[in-house]
């Protein structure tokens, strides 16, 4: 029988300011009690999904995790070797070489499909994982297929532990590992096909009147911001998207589901949500609506942005990624990991180039602490909010010379004229001396007139 034991330490809860509590460490000896952790683990029950999660030292602490979707039969090989690859480098990165992993394969039956059906179809997949991480020197010590309730172990053939018919998997909230999630205060939100449905287009009776709504916004906004009205159509964005805010804000949602996000879709216009969508696309009004990310109204703020994402039909299903990149944001901002890597992942299928939502994905991914991004939109926030000030105040400033009354009114032209002063010959010129009575000049010895001076010819090399 394959070594199951594992540790795993959720989070911890929260601590006061003085003394914070000790970390809480579940010890995993089945292939059962791994099978009920991996939804706490990862914040969801995984829908259609490959998991690998890193073992680290002796204990065998879980570290480093990887999600993919299961691909098709022919992208087997290499989505095995890419997959491998991807989970030890980056633990790596982290400075600490995994000792072995656990694999995780979770797909409900088709149509007509059986769950001990799927654990056969997906047999070759496991093997096929299970010599990727082999041939990186990290063996994979426990397989399991989770399929209907029910899971199997691809490692153990023991039929007391690990039956061919598989065994039930233990009701929510019945475990250890149930226990210490709920001490910690780790919720599972659901399924993964729950989350993504919050997140995707919605279909139905409005489906093309948002469509018609966003073609409007479109043939509206474009000629302003073509036209140069880049400023105004921004701050009307933002504008609006407060207004939305508040008329969420005072409607707190009863229920985190299906239903709370059908009463959020009422409380927007098809109107609103398409010139929100449009607006969102500018670069610079999405920044600033990313400092949203705290404060009593960030529930609030989530809401509005998963609602846009619902609103973003086909056509626009790439206008997508501004509201699903901004939802993962305030997501890991609010510390739901989870959600946040959904939203990203979202919005990196609408559109695989947006950067902003790349940085963050990875970010999020390497567990880094979203306080520096944070403090870095506080400090753009309040760095505007002087700036405007001082826009503010100058404009209120009378202008140089106008409170004395010295400035001169502009003509008809346009510029303001100055007049020039006139030039005053001093009393006594030098240039001309006046003469004296009786015509003689001044000046002359003994009062004798001086005589004229005749001027010099001048040479040939002094006219040179």
């Amino acid at each position: 029988m394959t070594d199951h034991d594992a540790s795993a330490g959720p989070p911890r809860p929260p601590a006061s300011d003085r003394e914070p509590s000790a970390p809480t460490h579940v010890t995993l000896r089945s292939p059962a009690e791994l099978a009920d952790a991996l939804p706490y683990l990862l914040g969801f029950h995984p829908n259609d999904s490959i998991v690998l999660m890193a073992l680290h030292g002796e204990g065998r602490r879980f570290g480093g995790r990887l999600r993919l979707g299961i691909p098709v039969p022919d992208d087997w090989p290499d989505a095995s070797d890419e997959l491998a690859e991807t989970l030890v480098t980056g633990c790596l990165r982290r400075g600490t070489r995994p000792d072995g992993i656990v694999l995780y394969l979770c797909q409900d039956p088709a149509d007509g499909e059986t769950s001990a059906a799927v654990m056969e179809r997906l047999r070759p997949l496991a093997q096929r994982l299970r010599i990727a991480c082999g041939a990186l020197d990290v063996p994979v010590v426990e397989a399991l297929c989770l399929s209907d309730g029910r899971f199997w172990s691809y490692c153990c053939s023991d039929p007391r532990c690990c039956p061919p018919e598989g065994t039930p998997l233990a009701l929510p909230g019945t475990t250890v590992m149930a226990a210490a999630a709920a001490y910690a205060g780790i919720r599972v939100r659901g399924t993964l096909r729950e989350m993504e449905a919050r997140l995707s287009p919605r279909t139905g009776r409005w489906d093309e009147e948002q469509r018609r709504a966003l073609d409007t916004a479109t043939s509206r906004l474009l000629p302003r911001v073509i036209a140069g009205e880049c400023e105004v159509t921004r701050q009307e964005t933002l504008d609006l998207a407060e207004r939305l805010i508040d008329r969420l804000h005072e409607t707190p949602a009863t229920a985190d589901g299906a239903e709370a996000d059908a009463r959020d879709d009422a409380l927007l216009t098809t109107e609103e949500t398409a010139t929100l969508v449009l607006g969102l696309q500018d670069r610079v009004a999405r920044d600033r609506a990313a400092e949203w990310m705290e404060g009593p109204r960030t529930q609030a703020v989530l809401r509005l942005w998963r609602a846009l994402a619902r609103r973003c039909v086909p056509p626009y299903t790439e206008h997508a990624a501004a509201p699903l990149t901004l939802a993962g944001w305030v997501a890991w901002s609010s510390g739901e990991q989870a959600e946040a890597r959904v939203a990203l992942g979202r919005a990196l299928t609408a559109d695989p180039d947006y950067l902003f939502a790349q940085l963050l994905h990875h970010a999020c991914n390497e567990g880094l602490d979203p306080e520096a991004l944070r403090e870095c939109l506080r400090q753009e926030r309040a760095d505007r909010a002087v700036c405007q000030a001082a826009r503010a105040a100058a404009d209120t400033r009378p202008p140089a010379g106008e409170a004395d009354g010295t400035r001169s009114a502009a003509p008809s032209g346009g510029k303001a004229s100055v007049p020039r002063a006139r030039r005053r010959k001093p009393a006594d010129d030098a240039t001309h001396p006046k003469r004296a009575a009786g015509g003689a000049a001044a000046g002359g010895p003994a009062g004798k007139p001086r005589a004229r001076r005749q001027p010099a010819r001048r040479t040939t090399r002094e006219r040179r």
